[in-house]
């Protein structure tokens, strides 16, 4: 079969949609010729915005289009596999939004539905992409840390719980809080960054000391005071891998911190290192600062050496979209595919179990 040479692509959703709306126009053999939008006015802005004409409220009369070769799916977690699910089998490429699905028994139906279809399937751990991650890993890969066998990482906010009563905060339609929202996307980077070794036990903890009060919420999503919270916002784990590396991991919505703080650290028994990104004011974007540093020992001394590589405001995001149609276009393997995201889901799947049960868990 002739490969394409420009594709064609449709974004489900308008929201975080707008990142890959972005990244498609920015790649020249990109073309972006539909939008979807169960939200008319969000969908008509988004379309003026960006000069798409074609526009849709239901996804699927979007998937009937025949001049329509790859789509984004940019909605609430609940809506992943159904959607994901049904471009796939109407023939197109897809890029889903993290996580993969609410939880593992579904994400495994996707991926499953990628592979009968031989398509494209991708998942958006723009973290991957972001350029100072590349420059760990290099780092990684080429042996400067040596073994690695202990990590840390997180996502800790101190008010930033989103869209209260909404479809964030309901666990039917989210799967969870901020542990299958923030944890998912370091926890990600970090398992990468490791070179992906096998999880096989985990034991996890999750609380709800703010949400359940209305308290410490954030600027995000779409609040519903009738709605539900029935999620944590505040969950630990501890992760251990075949050979003996573990991970320990934090995320909160919520928390009585002094500042928002997004980080991953390693330790190898070369070298460490860590990657950070911390605000000055909670949340708020234009004050982050990012950190890269590894920490070494020279002649019996402590080094540290900071890696000054330009930040990407967009983290990612951007740059995951681009090398999508990369991979469509020229047949390449992506960098996150959605087979990640579904041994990502298992970890998550665990934790919760875990901290449902109060024991440790085995991941199968």
């Amino acid at each position: 079969m002739a490969r394409l040479k420009q594709l064609r692509v449709g974004v489900i959703g308008t929201g975080i949609g707008a990142y890959h709306l972005q990244g498609y126009q920015s790649h020249p053999q990109a073309e972006v010729v539909a939008l979807c939008d169960v939200n008319p006015k969000a969908l008509e802005a988004a379309g003026a915005q960006y000069g798409v004409s074609r526009l849709f409220t239901d996804y699927q009369e979007m998937l009937a289009m025949k001049n329509l070769d790859a789509v984004s799916v940019c909605v609430p977690n609940f809506l992943h596999a159904p959607i994901a699910t049904a471009a796939l089998q109407a023939g197109k490429h897809v890029l889903v939004e993290k996580p993969l699905a609410t939880d593992a028994k579904t994400g495994q139906k996707m991926v499953d539905a990628a592979k009968k279809t031989k398509k494209t399937f991708m998942i958006q751990f723009n973290n991957r992409y972001r350029p100072e991650a590349k420059v760990l890993k290099e780092a990684v890969d080429s042996g400067e840390l040596g073994n690695l066998y202990f990590a840390r990482c997180g996502w800790i906010r101190r008010n930033g719980i989103p869209g209260w009563g909404g479809w964030f905060t309901d666990k039917d339609l989210s799967g969870g809080g901020p542990l299958i929202d923030l944890a998912v996307h370091m926890f990600d980077l970090t398992w990468w960054l490791m070179g992906k070794p096998r999880p096989v036990t985990c034991l996890g903890s999750t609380y709800s000391a703010f949400g359940p009060k209305m308290e410490a919420l954030g600027p995000w999503g779409v609040p519903n005071t009738q709605g539900k919270f029935n999620v944590e916002d505040m969950a630990v784990g501890m992760v251990k891998f075949e050979g003996g590396a573990t991970i320990m991991l934090e995320a909160s919505w919520a928390s009585r911190i002094e500042r928002e703080w997004v980080y991953a650290t390693l330790c190898g028994d070369k070298a460490g290192a860590t990657l950070e990104r911390q605000w000055a004011v909670d949340g708020i974007d234009d004050t982050s600062i990012d950190k890269l540093r590894i920490f070494k020992q020279e002649h019996g001394a402590p080094v540290d050496v900071d890696l000054k590589v330009q930040p990407d405001p967009a983290m990612g995001r951007l740059e995951a979209v681009r090398h999508f149609v990369d991979c469509v276009l020229h047949g390449k393997q992506p960098i996150s595919p959605a087979t990640d995201g579904l041994e990502i889901m298992k970890v998550l799947d665990a934790l919760y179990k875990s901290a449902q049960t109060g024991k440790a868990v085995n991941i199968g």
